[in-house]
């Protein structure tokens, strides 16, 4: 064989090569680093309510020493329902607040600034007063930290099962998309769309991400706090965004999650670095189009 022609060859053969090292991958094909081990989270970031730093009257405690990472805490006693309101500008967050004086904490969204923070005591039907409000400056550690601790519809502890299952599926994986990917396939893989909870949920429903892996089953807001658990848990950044889809202006909830790098979460989604990316889990396992749209047309209202 001619020299000329075994050039050729190697010509081809090195063509041919190129081209698959090019080529997208398929339905089927492993994602990059969901396997192989390596990857480190970072140590997990929690949310307590300093009682001896809060101030408050009324029966009312509300706990700003911790404004910088992200979060406000509050407890309070009452015979009537009451809510915690974050205050930011003209955007306003309400919450319930436990009359029992369990403490709850509250995630700062808009980032940082000024902020007040008001407990509302019902008064009549739908209607509150304020008894007690605080105000604070934040300036924020970084962006991120508001979307890396538990908060009241996120929420874990350090002892929470999603915590320990969200532990293991990141040992199993070498890069945070990695991390991502196998915590995506699991909640795809075993958690199944709740049809009845979803024509029955009371407004005020707060998801328990523990109560969901263990049922296996949810409707779009499980799904999303689930999520939100194990990834932050793991130190991703992810959001909870309620918000409507497309067609029909469903009502719904899904995730944005950050990364420090690129990295394929699916074979159909790569995550760029340094942008949030939303992902549809509720979507991405099959519910109904009647609950989850055509994965299209997102509208963000809340970010939690």
């Amino acid at each position: 064989m001619g020299k000329r022609r075994i050039w050729q060859r190697v010509l081809c053969l090195l063509l041919v090569l190129m081209l698959a090292a090019c080529a997208p991958a398929k339905e089927g094909q492993e994602v990059p680093g969901t396997t192989g081990g390596g990857y480190t989270a970072p140590p997990m970031q929690t949310s307590v309510f300093d009682a001896q730093a809060a101030q408050g009257d009324n029966g009312v405690q509300v706990d700003i020493s911790h404004v910088s990472q992200g979060y406000v805490a509050a407890s309070a006693v009452s015979d009537k329902r009451l809510k915690f309101q974050v205050v930011f500008g003209d955007i306003k967050y309400n919450y319930d607040l436990p009359s029992d004086g369990t403490p709850q904490c509250y995630v700062l969204q808009s980032g940082s600034g000024s902020y007040t923070f008001r407990v509302m005591q019902n008064t009549t039907e739908d209607k509150y007063a304020e008894i007690y409000s605080a105000t604070a400056e934040v300036a924020l550690e970084n962006e991120l930290v508001p979307f890396l601790r538990p908060s009241q519809m996120v929420n874990y502890t350090a002892d929470s099962a999603c915590v320990a299952k969200a532990s293991e599926l990141a040992a199993q994986a070498s890069t945070e998309s990695g991390v991502v990917a196998n915590i995506y396939a699991y909640i795809q893989n075993n958690i199944d769309y709740d049809t009845h909870k979803a024509e029955t949920v009371q407004a005020g429903y707060l998801p328990d991400p523990d109560e969901t892996l263990g049922s296996g089953k949810g409707i779009c807001y499980d799904y999303a706090s689930l999520a939100a658990a194990m990834l932050r848990s793991q130190g991703i950044p992810t959001k909870l965004i309620t918000g409507y889809v497309q067609p029909g202006d469903l009502y719904h909830a899904w995730n944005m999650i950050w990364l420090e790098e690129t990295g394929w979460i699916t074979v159909k989604i790569e995550a760029p670095a340094h942008s949030w990316e939303r992902i549809d889990l509720t979507f991405a396992a099959g519910a109904s189009a009647a609950y989850t749209g055509d994965g299209t047309g997102y509208t963000d209202r809340l970010t939690y």
